[in-house]
């Protein structure tokens, strides 16, 4: 899938990397910007237009919230950034590239960038997600190497997290038919690092990608993160042992949220290994015997089409905002999320307007934002 230097081998055109000219550059500079994260990031684009109306904008806006002394990222570390890549053999997958993986676009706080070793082309390919236990029995390990080979053979393409246990014998057993490993570090950056090997046959039979820095070592913060694209790429999502609170339940959680199929290995009732698959398919997920029901489920692995997705709608022309609204805001949010569109009903104001005081707050540390249109106040 990939030459000895790590090139595409398919017939998806190479990622160029971004240069100074590029709106991928200036695009990189704001998401890499303080305080700026993926939801922000496409808030800012779909206020001010374009990356670099953003970045101008960017400074004023923070000190409307009360930050002072903000700047954005300097353009040399987006510089070093890019090199990095380089020297890594990573290229930049863009949100509104025809090379970002369909399903994942979907998303409301979609990666806006992706960092990528190997074959691109298994993005447009159908996948479904494979996760559980690090600590994985000798039936797990057998039950997971079986279904990846089997919905491999099957024309799906597998995708974990190069985690130790079911996701490392998932892409294992799925090498020869396609893998993808999703990183919570920089996509240079192999953790566990017992799984070096496996993560650099990946990288040439398959696929590694991180929406993370190049570079960045995976904290704890970053997993959840990295479990939502996991669930964000595949049609369908399955779970081979899981405790009761665990990683893969967030993974698994994420694909309901997402409106994604989630099905589960059942096991021993006395095993805590299991205990989390259990409580799914209590809970209304697909009970999985074999790779066969897993297809039953989904039907034939077909081709996904590349489609580019637009990055941003046009930008409203609002009457940029008060202290009188952040107060307004503040005083209806609590520690629950709520709709923001319900938010802005109650408080009877536009869009237009409310928009880039909800950037100032969320700028200012007051106000968090959530997956599916959420918020809440930080403090």
């Amino acid at each position: 899938m990939t030459d000895r230097n790590n090139a595409p081998s398919s017939s998806t055109p190479p990622m160029v990397p971004a240069t100074l000219e590029d709106d991928s550059f200036a695009q990189l500079r704001l998401l890499r910007s303080r305080r700026v994260g993926v939801v922000t990031y496409y808030r800012m684009l779909r206020e001010y237009g374009t990356a670099r109306a953003a970045l101008e904008a960017l400074p004023e806006v923070a000190r409307a919230a009360g930050v002072k002394d903000y700047r954005i990222c300097p353009e040399n570390i987006v510089q070093a950034e890019l090199r990095a890549a380089k020297g890594a053999g990573a290229r930049l997958v863009t949100h509104d590239s025809v090379a970002y993986p369909p399903h994942l676009a979907e998303l409301d706080d979609a990666p806006p960038f992706l960092w990528a070793i190997g074959d691109i082309d298994l993005l447009h390919r159908p996948l479904v997600s494979i996760v559980g236990a690090r600590n994985a029995s000798s039936l797990g390990t057998r039950m997971t190497r079986a279904l990846a080979r089997g919905l491999g053979e099957a024309g799906f393409t597998v995708v974990s997290g190069l985690a130790r246990g079911i996701d490392a014998a998932a892409h294992q057993a799925a090498l020869d038919t396609g893998t993808i490993a999703v990183q919570a570090g920089g996509v240079d950056v192999i953790y566990p690092v017992e799984n070096t090997d496996l993560a650099h046959d990946i990288a040439t039979q398959g696929l590694r990608l991180s929406e993370q820095p190049i570079g960045l070592q995976p904290m704890a913060r970053h997993f959840p993160s990295r479990n939502r694209i996991i669930a964000g790429l595949a049609r369908a999502t399955v779970v081979v042992e899981a405790a009761a609170k665990s990683g893969s339940l967030i993974t698994a959680r994420d694909a309901l949220d997402q409106g994604r199929d989630v099905l589960a290995v059942p096991g021993h009732p006395f095993d805590a290994r299991a205990a989390g698959c259990n409580m799914l398919i209590r809970d209304g997920a697909t009970l999985v015997r074999n790779a066969a029901d897993v297809i039953e489920l989904l039907g034939p692995a077909r081709q996904e089409q590349p489609v580019a997705s637009p990055l941003h709608s046009p930008p409203p022309s609002p009457d940029r905002n008060t202290a009188s609204l952040h107060i307004e805001i503040l005083s209806r949010l609590g520690p629950s999320p709520v709709a923001e569109d319900q938010l802005l009903r109650d408080l009877a104001v536009a869009p237009a307007i409310a928009t880039p005081v909800m950037v100032e707050l969320e700028l200012n540390g007051r106000i968090l934002r959530h997956a599916g249109g959420l918020v809440s106040r930080a403090d």
